[in-house]
């Protein structure tokens, strides 16, 4: 299990108390207009196109990008699955506002994304883009728990449009996805090798690629190949969580050019993953070199690495590959300043593409084989200090092969290419080299005690196979070698120490404990704007989100919960918490509750409002075991001397069990 900084990154929490209190922060926005509100202009009409689902900074969060035909105010409405009636969502659905600009003149319109946060676990959900009266159709995802282990699916070179075929390309990408996520439904994220697209403006190819439903049912972890690097298109179709867009990460040091770029970082269960925009290796281009990789990786695994158990790097451009890449001068330069510093911080697993042809390394340590006794194709590596496995995947789509290339006397160390001395047909590197020109993916199993990385077929030399239906050679025999077959699997048991490990896992909430949780799909409470009252102050209302409490103990012991609000600010201005009040209420009855008392906004009379702790509900000694749902009508009042402006507070709930 792995503790997070900011308690609020990780969504709803469920919260066990045996004795003593636990608290939550609840955000509240009110705003305040200059004059009467204007009202809501009908919605423009806008084609939106090019919808793609993307990982957030964690298991609770997701991205949505999508383009717009119209430059209007856009945002992603979002409800459990569940809730909607005929197709239709909630009133209360939950709404994220997105940010966006002007595409290129080549893409035309204006892309747009938002960041969907405060998911929960175990949930089908449904969302749609737009605005009210131009929404686009409904898609959905769900999640799973957010704890424990899970499966993600790499994939390698779609680069739809290489084989001249479009339709072919698209094709083959389709039923790979189909394949894939057929045979792994619970895959949770959907891994990229770079690539997407042939031509990195082509807007056709790109429509191509986002074609899959897959891409808006499961979250595309988005990763700038050579061939997506020479445009804006990337950015504008993909947004990604703790994005570094600083020059150094820009292949001509340049964000505001014509080009993409830029490393991220997410957490993902017990996965730090990493995603770096390999284009940029030479500082004689203007960025900052596989240098500033280096100097990014080292800081985010200081800063992370301790809240995960697993380190995951992704890039486009292999440097243990079998093929004609592996030869490349810039990969032998990424070969010779990557590995040392990936062995020294305890990197795992490195996943690349670019190569289109499928290698398994040995376990590298410092540029070097780790244990020159370890055996091709060991179904199980043990990493020492320092090893890390390199897995390079072929082509996802079918679009381009690439063949097997044979070693060479330039070195079986660093940045040579010499023959395997177990395999002299293989590079030093390669544990498995395999190419057949068939379309397949990388299965990751993220276990609590290993790693189980597969390559898997998911297609034969049979259509859609956009190079092989052109004339080239396919080795593949269905009979024996069938879509889903394994082409390689490989067991990575980690390094443990000198010493003893130890692990255990802790379940859910075990019967006879108390609970609560916030029972809202957004943190946010809404207040709307403010209206004028009376020609002296300004009022405004809303609800909290429902506090949830379980209580099975069999001591029947009292609770109590009750939450304070701190001031409310907006940039430099603000105003007291006291101006807020509320009055509590018991949505559903159940575990002896008991709704507290009303309080009176602090500009009744000069009380202090919520500014401190005041009872939200509450049960006696002997009360019966059960779940209650706690609610507040909230009432704000304020002088109308308050500035202008948008204003935030943070309302602290607490919960007391003896």
């Amino acid at each position: 299990m792995r503790s997070n900084s900011s308690p609020q990154a990780r969504g709803p929490v469920r919260h066990r108390v045996a004795t003593g209190a636990t608290a939550a922060f609840l955000g509240l926005t009110v705003a305040l207009a200059g004059g009467q509100a204007a009202p809501a202009a009908a919605a423009e009409s806008s084609t939106l196109s090019g919808i793609v689902l993307g990982v957030g900074a964690n298991e609770a969060q997701r991205t949505v990008n999508w383009y717009s035909s119209a430059d209007t105010a856009q945002k992603v409405q979002l409800a459990p699955t569940a809730r909607l009636t005929g197709g239709e969502f909630p009133a209360d659905s939950a709404v994220f506002d997105a940010l966006g600009a002007a595409n290129i003149a080549g893409s035309g319109g204006y892309n747009r994304n938002a960041t969907i946060t405060g998911l929960k676990e175990n949930t089908a959900y449904s969302y749609r883009v737009g605005t009210e009266g131009n929404w686009s159709k409904a898609y959905s995802f769900t999640t799973q728990d957010f704890e424990g282990e899970y499966d993600f699916l790499f994939l390698g070179d779609p680069q739809i449009g290489s084989s001249g075929d479009l339709a072919q390309d698209q094709a083959g990408w389709e039923d790979t996805l189909d394949v894939a996520t057929k045979a792994n439904p619970k895959a949770e994220i959907l891994v990229s090798g770079g690539d997407q697209v042939e031509s990195a403006n082509n807007e056709s190819q790109w429509t191509s690629f986002l074609a899959p439903d897959q891409l808006r049912q499961y979250p595309w972890a988005a990763t700038i190949g050579n061939h997506d690097v020479g445009g804006k298109a990337y950015e504008q179709h993909f947004s990604t969580p703790n994005t570094d867009r600083s020059g150094s990460l820009y292949a001509n040091g340049n964000p505001e050019s014509n080009t993409s770029g830029g490393n991220y970082w997410y957490i993902y269960k017990d996965v730090l993953f990493i995603d770096l925009n390999s284009n940029s290796y030479a500082t004689s281009q203007g960025g900052g070199g596989d240098e500033a990789h280096t100097k990014y990786v080292t800081d985010v695994i200081n800063q992370h690495g301790s809240e995960a158990k697993w380190k995951v790097l992704v890039y486009h451009h292999a440097i243990y590959s079998p093929a004609s890449h592996a030869k490349d001068k810039d990969n032998k330069v990424r070969r010779v300043d990557f590995p040392t510093t990936f062995s020294e911080l305890g990197v795992d697993l490195v996943l690349q593409g670019h190569d289109h042809s499928y290698s398994r390394s040995y376990l590298i340590k410092n540029g070097e084989k780790a244990d020159a006794k370890e055996q091709p194709g060991a179904s199980d590596v043990y990493p020492g200090p320092g090893g890390v496995l390199y897995v390079t995947a072929n082509s996802a789509s079918g679009s381009k092969y690439y063949d097997i290339t044979a070693p060479d006397n330039s070195g079986t160390s660093g940045a040579g290419n010499g023959p395997d001395p177990l395999n002299p047909d293989s590079y030093w590197y390669n544990s498995v080299q395999n190419q057949e020109h068939v379309r397949s993916y990388v299965k990751v199993g993220v276990r609590n005690d290993k790693l189980v990385v597969e390559n898997l077929r998911s297609g034969t030399c049979e259509a859609p196979n956009s190079q092989v239906s052109k004339g080239d050679w396919c080795k593949n025999t269905t009979a024996a070698q069938p879509v889903g077959s394994v082409v390689d699997k490989v067991t990575v048991h980690p390094y443990n120490g000198d010493g003893q490990s130890l692990q255990v896992d802790v379940p859910e909430v075990a019967p006879g404990e108390f609970g609560w949780t916030i029972d809202g799909y957004n943190g946010l409470v809404d207040l709307g704007t403010a209206k004028e009252e009376n020609g002296d102050h300004f009022t405004a209302s809303g609800k909290i989100n429902p506090i949830l409490v379980s209580d099975t103990r069999r001591s029947l012991s009292p609770w109590s919960v009750s939450a304070d609000v701190s001031a409310f600010k907006d940039a430099e201005k603000t105003f007291a918490g006291s101006y807020l009040g509320w009055k509590p209420y018991v949505l559903d009855q159940g575990a002896g509750a008991q709704a507290g008392s009303p309080v009176a906004s602090g500009y009744d009379g000069k009380g202090q409002g919520l500014s401190i702790s005041r009872g939200l509900g509450s049960a006696p000694q002997g009360h019966p075991r059960g779940t209650a749902k706690l609610g507040a009508d909230l009432a704000l009042k304020i002088p109308d001397t308050v500035q202008k402006g948008g204003y935030r507070a943070t309302l602290t709930v607490t919960a007391l069990s003896s």
